[in-house]
């Protein structure tokens, strides 16, 4: 398998031709400003004590404080742990949110632990970092096996360790600890808002086009809902079971009735069985990725039929698959614009905790609409301007402003 990391890093110097920028700054944006590991120390249900590996990346702040996600898999590496940290300052940097990236990682199987062992692990983790955090020095949030509970359990630790309330401390928390309204749509509504920007450019007829999700979660699904209210028209959904197509159209809030009694999307009724495979080479106007990274690769990418990608998940296009795509004429645009809802809404959430002041949702939609049309519309003018792939017209974008925060800093060598 690649290296995360190694590829972050590869990006990052093919954006740089196309930069004005010095030797020490590209050293500078190619590592993390600070690693942290920590070994934590769990007492388990059983009296034994267990020790997790705990990592947290900060690689840039330049712009603002370091954001980013803290996730629990028995996979996670330090490697991984720094390209995520790495990719976060991009996709804060192309919504221009005022954020550098940022990431964690506990190595463990959440599912192995009892409700109190996960209590008491995410408060070793705050108890191992807290100095590292604070709402104007490092912001994390939910991430791969992470909910708002667990951002619950990490700010009441931080809070007893500090005495003080400091709710803009971490994001994606519930509501009752100062979460924001709209958190829950954030990632699929901003999907939404890119896909209406790409019709609106592109003059197609939303009423004749067919959209192919992969994967059906959260952020998929409020995509799917948002854009067949709108007159999309979704021929086929999946999950790790497989996939369902319907060429007359799927009602998605349907779909997710039948997904939560059988536990998936097969065998939905009037629709055919495919498999995840045959739903990515499937003739449709817009391809959605929003379940794994890696999905088009070498292998497949000659199969496509899509006239556009939209990549909800993280890194579902390899680097070489996204160049044949270019050359074929199809469109894919990168995860760091097309999913930046999230973190956006994050954003939004910190801004209310830190002025003690809060929006109903339709204010956070309209706010979020605003920064996702302003984004895309950059991104389309460097891209057509520069001639490059839509992922690298975002990287010269965001890159371009994270250097310029970092040499006005440092302009007196």
């Amino acid at each position: 398998m690649d290296n995360p990391f190694k590829n972050a890093q590869r990006q990052i110097d093919d954006v740089a031709k196309y930069l004005d920028i010095d030797r020490k700054t590209l050293a500078a944006l190619k590592a993390p400003k600070k690693f942290l590991k920590a070994t934590l120390k769990v007492k388990m249900d059983s009296g034994k004590i267990k020790a997790f590996k705990a990592f947290r990346s900060q690689h840039n702040d330049a712009v603002g404080p370091h954001k980013g996600g803290i996730r629990y898999h028995q996979q996670v590496t330090e490697d991984e742990v720094k390209a995520l940290s790495t990719w976060m300052t991009i996709k804060c940097s192309v919504v221009g949110i005022p954020y550098g990236g940022a990431k964690g990682g506990i190595v463990v199987d959440p599912k192995k632990l009892s409700k109190g062992e996960l209590e008491r692990l995410s408060r070793a983790y705050m108890r191992a970092f807290y100095q590292a955090f604070g709402a104007w020095k490092d912001v994390p949030a939910p991430d791969v096996n992470t909910d708002g509970q667990i951002m619950a359990w990490m700010l009441d630790e931080y809070e007893k360790i500090t005495g003080k309330h400091e709710p803009g401390l971490i994001t994606g928390k519930p509501l009752a600890l100062g979460g924001c309204e709209g958190r829950t749509e954030a990632t699929g509504l901003g999907a939404f808002y890119v896909l209406e920007q790409l019709v609106k450019v592109k003059k197609l007829n939303k009423r004749k086009t067919t959209i192919a999700i992969q994967g059906f979660g959260n952020a998929a699904y409020y995509f799917s809902i948002f854009a067949q209210k709108a007159g999309y028209k979704i021929v086929a959904v999946s999950d790790s079971q497989g996939g369902i197509f319907k060429a007359s159209g799927l009602d998605p809030q349907k779909v997710m009735t039948h997904k939560d009694k059988k536990d998936s999307v097969v065998g939905f009724s009037g629709t055919k069985t495919i498999t995840n495979e045959a739903l990515l080479e499937l003739k449709v106007d817009i391809l959605a990725p929003a379940a794994l990274e890696n999905q088009i690769t070498n292998k497949n990418v000659n199969r496509i039929k899509a006239k556009y990608i939209l990549e909800i998940a993280n890194g579902p296009v390899t680097p070489e698959a996204d160049a044949v795509l270019y050359k074929k004429g199809i469109i894919a645009l990168p995860d760091v614009l097309v999913n930046a809802g999230g973190v956006t809404v994050s954003y939004f959430e910190w801004v209310q905790n830190n002025m003690g002041y809060y929006w109903e949702k339709a204010e956070v939609f309209s706010k979020l609409k605003k920064l996702m049309d302003k984004a895309f519309s950059q991104m389309w003018a460097t891209y057509t301007k520069k001639k490059v792939t839509p992922r690298m017209a975002a990287y010269i974008l965001a890159l371009d402003r994270v250097v310029k925060a970092m040499q006005t800093r440092n302009s007196n060598g």
